[in-house]
């Protein structure tokens, strides 16, 4: 088959007929966020057919959403901030999926994936590089359910995308950076941002904070966003304990250094910073360590043709991101010289990388936050006291349809994780919530149509 030449958008298909394409690309890239558009670039810019896919409307993922700003000055370790990345990427001949999702393996070499709205394709590939990001972890507690309970990073992506915050009452609370970055864009768009609440000691946090000295980026960046919140009351050893309110949030308590609290709020935006997404990696067989994907010095994980990049093979910030998404795109087209220059900046990313989880991990504390009566799955409304009863996922998913909903796990599965210790015994097909007419597809009927093919390729 001829690919469409770059770059290109689909349009919608036929509705009497919901597309089925199947394309061929030398790499295929599924995540479009730093770590993929770094790898999709780097091997388009050394000749190779590339494909980057997402279910993301646009390029750039969640660090990277508001794409008017340049949220990385000029970092030499990894090749400048996103206003440059994002050049690259529209001069580089990539074709460009969005709003379309892998959900399934359809054979050796071949993803299948489906478009918001409807179309499917077989995307087969010579290397495939896996750059999935990481979602906000939740962990339970009473009143987690509430309307205007939500995830920071949440929160923050709907007021991007125009949710009106101005003059509302926001208490964050979680852990790991990303609450003063939320903190300061809420303020930067109007909220009252009430309380930081982090749940890590300054014990923990004061190590991490002076190892910055040898980051003078990372303490630029520190410093503007306690610039941006220099009146917000922020406090270590903080969590909280209960939300309350009618029909929609109206308070919250919390413990502040061992301290109980209530402070009325309008949104409380939690997130005990972030768990890798490993699904894809997993169910095409790679190797899975500690919840993160296993790769080699060339980001190759233990499947000879799929390569890893970005937070799924660890927690590690924007840097070691677009560092592992290079070196993974040099390698993956055979530039294993180009790729090992970058091998040094990579090293010293991956030891900020393992400061960064010390500082920021999980106090035993939080164990106790969820009630017998709490919903630890909030898909199939399952309490915290019905899954307790079992000594493992599966005997729990098997008796009490907890991880069986749409998330398929995601949010509970990672929050048992850290509660009681398990992980998940597999991750099978598919991946997403789909139509059972996607999983029936079995061949293509025609090629979706690509025809109003637009300068970015970022239209659905």
């Amino acid at each position: 088959m001829t690919t469409p030449s770059h770059p290109r958008s689909h349009a919608a298909p036929d509705s009497r007929a919901p597309g089925f394409a199947s394309l061929d690309f030398e790499v295929l890239v599924v995540g479009s966020g730093p770590a993929g558009i770094a790898t999709a670039v780097r091997a388009s810019e050394n000749g190779a057919r590339v494909c980057l896919v997402d279910d993301n409307p646009a390029a750039g993922g969640q660090i990277w959403r508001d794409s008017g700003r340049d949220s990385g000055k000029a970092h030499a370790a990894h090749g400048g901030g996103e206003a440059m990345w994002r050049k690259r990427l529209a001069a580089a001949k990539i074709d460009q999926l969005h709003g379309w999702s892998v959900f399934d393996q359809a054979a050796p070499g071949t993803v299948r994936a489906q478009s918001h709205r409807g179309e499917i394709a077989d995307l087969r590939y010579e290397k495939l590089i896996v750059a999935t990001g990481a979602r906000e972890r939740f962990l339970p507690f009473p009143g987690w359910t509430l309307p205007n309970v939500m995830g920071a990073g949440a929160l923050q992506a709907m007021v991007k995308s125009g949710l009106p915050i101005h003059g509302k009452r926001v208490v964050l609370a979680g852990s790991g950076p990303l609450l003063l970055a939320v903190a300061a864009s809420l303020r930067a768009a109007g909220a009252v941002v009430v309380r930081v609440c982090e749940q890590a000691s300054l014990s923990q946090l004061a190590p991490f904070a002076l190892s910055l000295a040898a980051a003078p980026g990372k303490i630029l960046e520190g410093l503007r966003y306690k610039a941006a919140t220099w009146n917000v009351p922020f406090h270590a050893s903080s969590w909280p304990l209960r939300a309350s309110g009618d029909e929609v949030l109206r308070s919250v308590e919390l413990s502040i250094n061992g301290k109980t609290v209530s402070v009325e709020c309008d949104y409380l935006a939690c997130g005990f910073h972030l768990v890798p997404n490993i699904e894809l990696a997993a169910m095409l067989g790679c190797r899975v360590e500690n919840g993160a994907v296993s790769v080699d010095e060339w980001q190759r994980t233990s499947q000879p043709e799929i390569y890893c990049a970005g937070e799924p093979t660890g927690i590690g910030g924007l840097e070691i991101s677009l560092l592992e998404g290079q070196i993974a795109g040099l390698a993956a087209v055979g530039k294993a010289g180009l790729a090992r220059e970058l091998f040094s900046a990579r090293t010293k990313m991956s030891r900020f990388a393992a400061r960064l989880g010390a500082a920021f991990a999980l106090r035993p504390e939080l164990r106790a936050l969820p009630q017998y009566d709490t919903l630890l799955c909030r898909c199939e409304d399952v309490p915290y006291g019905a899954v307790r009863r079992h000594q493992s996922w599966r005997s729990a998913k098997l008796h009490t349809r907890c991880g069986m909903g749409p998330c398929q796990g995601r949010i509970c599965g990672a929050a048992t994780d850290f509660l009681l210790g398990w992980s998940a015994d597999s991750t099978r097909p598919p991946i997403l919530p789909v139509p059972i007419a996607s999983l029936a597809a079995s061949q293509p009927r025609r090629e979706p149509d690509f025809a109003n093919a637009t300068t970015t390729g970022n239209h659905l």
